[in-house]
């Protein structure tokens, strides 16, 4: 396969400005002299700026290191949000660009306009560019989150703009709100009902066969997903040895998390890799006071930062990912949701996977789990129904070569790839499966990746049946979105993957709605009198029920082989509980279903931390 060289972070020519302000820093005493030499000599492998390693590696603060380094370069020391810099000039540079960049041009002062940078290193490689749209410029020295405050304070609305329509609208659920998507919903009610006053046996034998045929492409799938899952991978070549490892930046979203801030930096500062190189950012609602209280009460490493989201007209996760894209700096973007517990090696195997692999791999999915199996019964049910699906069912799509629907979290991108897509549609609940068929419809391929991140299961049935709610909705969405126009959907798809994807959601969407009918046929062993099995022959009830007892056989045997793959001690008779535990999924599906007519963008938060990992797996 062709491998895949990162763009490496764009560097002077020579290091003779990073050892000037060495030497600088080494003279004020800011800096041992075994760590600086220990920085210069990685800088060449690291990509990075001398700065930025120090300040990672805890050599010293960056308010200390900031103003050492404005006396080196004889420029003054300023807080760009006192006062705020003109909008004007912002706009000349771009908002996006300035956080991109690190830099916010501050003010003119006599014909030359001065431009407050945390990264000083850079603004001799930068000044071509910034002297072509802001003629002659002078620089001035600012912390990161004076930059990104100032920015935010004058363009924050237009960056919240921004980021919810990154994604074209023809890709994009932000039409779904119109009258016209609220009136087809409707009129497709009004017609069923009226189907059911006319011909109500005509309409229920034509949802059973419908609710029959999507239950047997799903168990089909899933049973060609787990025999592909379960064949032997073909050897890895050796991989290449890399010059200079990549930086990688990890967004976490967050809203509403009033005591989640030790454990996640807990959780993540056992992340096995350089800390120069790995960044985490923070993205918090700018309104949202509860997690800014917690943050601020937090000692954050210095790898670890937050920026304040602004207000928008939705309020959505990948609405939050969409403006926490542009405050990055790496070339591989990692997402986390708050409570994961990721594997310490997970990066570096993300890393070596992506050096690996061509181009076209432009995304890796790692393999989610539950810590909290051992909680009570929704939690074994739901640890039981993730191990089949990113053990068995989620690798199998992926071998076969089907357009992977995405999971929230432990997803890494290749950025260009993800800046190309135009990020995460904002107004998509479930932005992870409709970016995942993005990335499809463009040619580029998913891959799994053996790392496993622990997660908490959502083990209360309200709660769970919230959170489901709004999977099933994103399901809809993305289907309906993807469907506008069939005919393109299958020219990039191919018709394998346009099937698959029909199955994938289509299916899911339809057995979630559909399973009250097909559970009404429990009453037949019972004896009780069914109208529906009296208008059909023997025949046909003998091949629906041979058609239960199959998927039923399909789902039980992938649950066993996943939890054996998983190592979760969890006893095989807890599979007999599924059959109390799929049941609200359908609840779960007409909450979702209501929504998409009344409140299609809403976002049901799941509440975190409430039942942490406390003991042995189960």
């Amino acid at each position: 396969a062709q491998r895949q060289v990162f763009p490496a972070i764009p560097r002077p020519a020579s290091l003779r400005g990073e050892t000037g302000l060495a030497a600088a820093l080494l003279r004020e005493g800011l800096v041992r002299p075994e760590d600086l030499v220990q920085s210069l000599s990685a800088l060449p492998r690291r990509q990075g700026r001398l700065l930025d390693l120090l300040i990672a590696r805890g050599r010293g603060s960056e308010s200390a290191l900031l103003q050492a380094a404005a006396r080196h370069f004889g420029v003054s020391c300023v807080d760009p949000a006192a006062p705020l810099p003109d909008p004007a000039l912002i706009d000349a540079i771009g908002a996006a660009d300035c956080l991109r960049l690190g830099l916010v041009p501050w003010r003119r002062a006599g014909g030359v306009t001065v431009v407050a940078t945390s990264r000083p290193e850079d603004f001799q490689r930068l000044r071509p560019r910034l002297e072509r749209d802001l003629g002659p410029v002078v620089m001035a020295v600012a912390p990161a989150s004076g930059v990104e405050a100032a920015v935010h304070a004058r363009r924050g609305p237009r960056l919240a703009m921004a980021a919810e329509n990154r994604v074209a609208q023809a890709e994009s659920a932000r039409g779904w709100n119109w009258p016209e998507g609220k009136a087809a919903l409707v009129l497709a009610g009004l017609i069923v009902a009226a189907l059911a006053w006319l011909f109500p046996l005509g309409l229920a034998r034509g949802l059973l066969a419908t609710a029959l045929v999507s239950l047997a492409l799903s168990m089909l799938l899933k049973l060609a997903a787990g025999i592909a899952a379960l064949r032997r991978p073909l050897p890895e070549p050796p991989p290449l040895p890399m010059a200079r490892l990549p930086q990688v930046s990890i967004i976490v979203a967050l809203y509403r998390e009033s005591d989640i801030a030790p454990r996640l930096i807990r959780r993540l500062s056992r992340l096995d890799y350089p800390r120069e190189l790995l960044e985490v950012v923070l993205a918090v609602e700018a309104e949202d006071r509860t997690t800014r209280a917690a943050l601020d009460a937090a000692i954050l490493p210095p790898w670890m930062r937050v920026i304040a989201v602004p207000p928008g007209r939705v309020k959505t996760k990948p609405r939050a990912l969409n403006l926490a894209l542009d405050h990055c700096r790496g070339a591989i973007i990692g997402i986390y949701d708050a409570e994961d517990a990721p594997e310490p090696g997970q990066i570096r195997k993300v890393v070596d996977r992506f050096h690996a692999r061509g181009p076209d791999v432009a995304c890796l999915q790692g393999v989610l789990d539950y810590y909290n199996p051992r909680t009570n019964w929704l939690s074994r049910c739901f640890t039981i129904e993730y191990a089949a699906w990113f053990r068995l069912v989620l690798p199998g799509i992926a071998r076969l070569g089907l357009a992977v629907p995405l999971g929230g979290t432990t997803l890494f991108f290749r950025r260009s790839v993800l800046e190309e897509l135009g990020g995460w549609d904002a107004h998509n609940v479930t932005e992870d499966a409709d970016l995942g068929i993005r990335l499809a419809r463009r040619g580029y391929r998913t891959e799994l990746v053996d790392t496993v991140t622990g997660e908490e299961a959502n083990c209360r049935v309200i709660p769970w049946i919230k959170q489901r709610s709004r999977w099933i909705k994103g399901y809809m969405m993305t289907w309906a979105v993807h469907m506008r126009q069939p005919g393109v959907l299958w020219r990039q798809l191919g018709a394998r993957r346009f099937l698959g994807f029909q199955v994938m959601f289509l299916g899911s969407i339809l057995q979630s709605l559909l399973a009250p009918l097909m559970w009404s046929f429990w009453v037949l062993p019972f004896g009780l009198w069914h109208p529906l099995a009296a208008a059909m022959t023997r025949g046909e009830v003998a091949l629906m029920v041979t058609l239960f007892l199959m998927s039923e056989a399909v789902n039980l045997t992938l649950g066993i082989v996943a939890l054996r793959r998983s190592g979760h001690r969890i006893p095989a008779l807890w599979l007999a509980a599924l059959q109390l535990y799929f049941p609200l999924a359908a609840l779960a599906a007409y909450k979702g279903l209501w929504e998409m007519i009344t409140r299609p963008y809403y976002w049901d938060k799941t509440s975190h931390g409430l039942f942490d990992a406390t003991g042995p797996r189960a």
